[in-house]
């Protein structure tokens, strides 16, 4: 149960370092004139697209199951 624990605590984490990360990457401050051109690490408008997706599916599937 502890591995398991951990194992979402560390998928959380990364997601939510990834995201200040980028968040980071692409603010106002972070542009002057010192700002590097770098990209984010995650298309976030692509990932949430997948999420929503992947959410119609698991309800369809739910549904279809549950009918039965």
């Amino acid at each position: 149960m502890q591995t398991f624990f951990g194992m979402i605590l560390g998928a959380l984490l990364l997601i939510a370092g990834v995201y200040i990360h980028d968040s980071m990457q692409t603010s106002t401050v972070a542009s002057g004139q010192t700002a590097q051109s770098n990209q984010t690490i995650v298309n976030w408008d692509v990932a949430a697209l997948d999420w929503q997706a992947l959410k119609q599916r698991t309800h369809d599937g739910w549904v279809r199951i549950s009918s039965r």
